[in-house]
């Protein structure tokens, strides 16, 4: 379904019945990420996936900011457009856990729980290789204009092996100048210093919302060791499973929401 967020489309997957939940993807994803994960949720929760500003189908509003509160209060509008009023868990991923968190640590009256990970939220991360390109000026364009299928091919590989020739095709059709633009644009907003202003609100967060973090052994991008930032209730690394969890092991992560 199509909603208006800031005079601008907002493309959102909704599927299913119960407690809301509210999926966030990240770079270079779409809300289309999360299909095997609300097909094993939706008899128990309302799913509400979507697709960010500059992906996919989702427009980019003209005021957009990116800067991490910024990111937060967006889904703060977001989770309002949608109707939801009771707390909600957060199911995140890469650059979703950024939007999901910030959003966490401004409103944690409106979070009942989180679960996800694969991202960074702390000043000690240091950006792998492609984002250290990317928030460089000039190389980031270039690079992204280089950026052709099979170079494309073989990065979504070598960070999820077991990740679909199919799937790595949908998402690479689903990339164009303006989510290129974005993605740049979010990368350059987010030294990891800048995490360091959250550190008391994760204090304030974790004392009212669990959070449940589940990590591939072999993520490239960002290590499971930056989970223990996020003080998590509980921690679980994935054997033979790389940056893609909600689609290499999309089991456990539905696993994890529905044990508890």
């Amino acid at each position: 379904m199509k909603i208006k967020l800031r005079d601008a489309d907002v493309n959102v997957i909704k599927k299913g019945n119960g407690e809301p939940a509210l999926l966030i993807h990240g770079v270079p994803d779409s809300a289309d990420i999360w299909s095997p994960v609300i097909e094993k949720l939706e008899t128990q929760f309302t799913c509400f996936a979507p697709d960010l500003p500059g992906f996919n189908l989702s427009d980019m509003p003209n005021d957009f900011e990116f800067e991490l509160n910024a990111y937060g209060q967006y889904i703060n509008e977001l989770v309002e457009a949608l109707g939801i009023e009771e707390p909600l868990t957060l199911v995140l991923h890469d650059w979703g856990g950024i939007f999901g968190m910030s959003f966490a640590c401004q409103y944690p009256e409106k979070v009942k729980r989180i679960v996800g990970g694969s991202f960074p939220f702390s000043p000690h991360y240091q950006w792998h290789a492609w984002a250290r390109v990317w928030r460089t000026p000039l190389l980031g364009e270039l690079s992204l204009a280089a950026m052709n299928r099979p170079l494309f091919h073989w990065e979504m590989k070598r960070s999820g092996s077991e990740v679909s020739k199919e799937h790595i095709d949908q998402s690479y059709n689903k990339i164009n100048a303006l989510t290129k633009r974005t993605i740049l644009s979010l990368y350059r907003s987010a030294s990891p210093s800048k995490f360091e202003a959250f550190s008391p609100l994760i204090e304030r967060l974790t004392e009212t919302v669990p959070i449940d973090c589940v990590w591939g052994q072999d993520d490239k991008y960002v290590p499971e060791t930056v989970a223990s930032y996020l003080k998590p209730r509980t921690s679980k690394a994935l054997e033979n499973c790389g940056h893609w969890v909600p689609i290499e092991s999309p089991e456990a992560l539905t696993n994890l929401l529905l044990d508890h």
